[in-house]
């Protein structure tokens, strides 16, 4: 999509045309909540998945041996590198084809690596268990956001983001509290095989509930080669401020995520009982919040017309990264807790509205593109160097006696979150631009 053809849309586009759904298609009343409930625990899977070694860390280093730059090269590269390679194509397979068949596909695989990870006797062993845990959640958001776009009236659709995404939160509630308490009585391998069954049973739940899915027909925004339409999408400056934004976002959360706990742990003497409640429990419930939200409001800011569909949680990136620099250095653990808070709102409040805005520049037959773009900019650099460069500068400063090591690491995420914050006011304007067709 060139910046001139983009320049014309606006939300009105977002509406599939005859030749794409007819309106009985949308689902309704109690198929539309079972669908609805269905993602949510979807994506509350994917995270508990994902955030295991986060909330297991301390016990897997002590059971394998591994340092903090190996755990940081565990939770981040893994899955950093299948995102970059197969996100596209799940995506791109989910716009063409079945999302539904997709999701449980992706659903079963990575379940499946989940439940092996906890039988890992090595570092490689766990970490190809977690190249397959990245390979299925490559494919989840995308065809999760196919599916919205197929089956979701378009003036609903912000609010079914918003509360697809409060998966994340709810998931990190739950993998961080559930997760410690199994972890601390149980063991970390009990953790991550009895999460993987679990994930085998929603997958044979999405099957049942989500219903046939028909492919669309095809179009000059579906038939046309996925890298060249990715291409066009990236040469829009509005997509392309987006993409930036989503980059120093990665490098935001993800040593958000990856070593929240093992600093409280450290710095604050906290327990991993005590990091799942006193971490865990805010973080879902800012997640909860700043999901609807944010998937509310980006509703309201699309229906008024002006085209700000990104000032909001600019502004919310901007004031957590001064609390966040303040929760790295005081002394006091329950008050470092509270000055995280609005950074773990940050990040679920933003989610609504930068996968919203980039369907709304990329138009109908590309959603799940343009969501396997956001996230490709979002998990592939700063995933993948984010935790490494925190692993790094803490070990550094360990050999160096330096107190606070981890916590100096960790400023990668106020710095990063400062300028997440400036480049979605960037993108703000250039979306504004583009819908008033300016």
């Amino acid at each position: 999509m060139t910046e001139n053809a983009a320049r014309s849309i606006d939300f009105d586009q977002i509406k599939p045309s005859s030749s794409h759904l007819h309106s009985n298609e949308y689902v309704r009343g109690w198929r539309l909540a079972a669908i609805l409930t269905t993602l949510l625990l979807i994506n509350a899977l994917s995270q508990i998945d994902r955030i295991l070694p986060f909330i297991l860390a301390e016990s897997i280093k002590a059971d394998l041996g591994l340092s903090d730059t190996q755990m940081g090269l565990l939770t981040g590269l893994a899955f950093a590198v299948c995102y970059a390679l197969l996100s596209l194509p799940l995506a791109r397979a989910s716009d063409r084809g079945s999302p539904r068949l997709v999701l449980v596909s992706c659903i079963l695989l990575w379940s499946t690596m989940t439940a092996l990870g906890g039988i890992a006797a090595s570092f490689m062993l766990l970490a190809l268990t977690r190249f397959g845990v990245a390979f299925g959640e490559a494919g989840a958001i995308p065809a999760g956001h196919a599916l919205i776009a197929r089956k979701i009236r378009p003036e609903r659709r912000g609010l079914a983001i918003g509360l697809f995404a409060m998966g994340v939160p709810l998931g990190t509630m739950v993998g961080f509290a559930a997760g410690g308490a199994i972890g601390d009585t149980l063991g970390w391998r009990s953790a991550m095989i009895g999460t993987g069954i679990i994930g085998i049973l929603i997958a044979l739940l999405t099957f049942v509930v989500t219903g046939p899915t028909p492919a669309l027909k095809r179009t000059v925004a579906n038939s046309e080669p996925f890298m060249e339409s990715s291409r066009r999408l990236l040469a829009s400056p509005a997509f392309r401020a987006l993409f930036i934004g989503g980059i120093f976002l990665g490098f935001a959360a993800a040593p958000f995520y990856a070593f929240a706990a093992p600093f409280l742990i450290r710095t604050h003497g906290f327990s991993a009982s005590e990091v799942g409640l006193a971490f865990g429990l805010p973080q879902g419930l800012m997640g909860i919040i700043g999901a609807l939200l944010g998937g509310r409001w980006f509703d309201r800011a699309v229906s008024s017309g002006s085209g700000k569909v990104l000032s909001p949680p600019a502004i919310l990136f901007l004031i957590a990264s001064l609390t966040t620099t303040a929760a790295l250095f005081t002394p006091v653990g329950w008050v470092s807790v509270l000055l995280l808070v609005p950074g773990m709102l940050s990040f679920s409040f933003l989610m609504p509205w930068a996968f919203g805005a980039a369907h709304l520049v990329a138009g109908p037959g590309r959603q799940a593109q343009a969501s396997s773009l956001v996230m490709i900019a979002s998990g592939l650099l700063g995933p993948a160097l984010g935790p490494l460069i925190v692993g790094i500068v803490s070990d550094a400063a360990t050999t160096a006696q330096i107190p606070n090591g981890l916590g100096l690491g960790l400023l990668i995420v106020p710095i990063s979150s400062v300028f997440t914050g400036i480049v979605l006011l960037i993108a703000n304007q250039r979306v504004a631009a583009l819908l008033r067709g300016q």
